[in-house]
């Protein structure tokens, strides 16, 4: 598998230059850096080898031969995804045009998760706070114009 990575690079720039990846591989022990998160390691252009072999395995993506599907942060991102699609559920019970703005706002915050390791995992956090904001003030508006015999009355006033 060639994706011509280096070729670009070699378009791009001139002269001899090295590549290397700056990553913080969750299965090698790493210090912390300053903000508490694993710090990144420097690797050479020798390991585009063992990530073009990765990317080759892409296929066993879900499967139970999906070795990194065992990993906390994978188990976390499905498990994100089970808790969203019954948030989904959810709200589409309490769908009307009034309440749209407010689920809207619901629907859209987990699109704020980005990134990998303990920068993702904050953002989760943040999200799932900001999911449980938002759900209250929706239940707590709801009760608001709520008249007392279950219907709810006219918004606004």
């Amino acid at each position: 598998m060639h994706t011509g990575f280096l070729d670009e690079l070699r378009r791009e720039f001139d002269g001899d230059f090295t590549v290397q990846y700056h990553l913080a591989p969750p299965f090698l022990p790493a210090r912390l850096d300053a903000r508490g998160r694993p710090k990144k390691r420097a690797f050479g252009q020798w390991l585009q080898t063992p990530l073009r072999l990765l990317a080759g395995l892409k296929g066993l993506r879900g499967t139970a031969f999906d070795i990194f599907g065992y990993t906390a942060e994978r188990r976390a991102e499905r498990e994100l995804i089970t808790w969203y699609e019954a948030l989904i559920d959810t709200m589409l019970g309490k769908l009307d045009a009034a309440r749209l703005p407010d689920l809207t706002a619901i629907a859209k915050a987990p699109m704020e998760i980005r990134g990998y390791g303990p920068v993702k995992d904050a953002a989760i956090d943040k999200t799932k706070a900001e999911v449980a904001r938002l759900t209250a003030q929706l239940t707590s508006a709801q009760s608001d114009t709520d008249d007392g015999s279950g219907r709810r009355a006219a918004l606004g006033g």
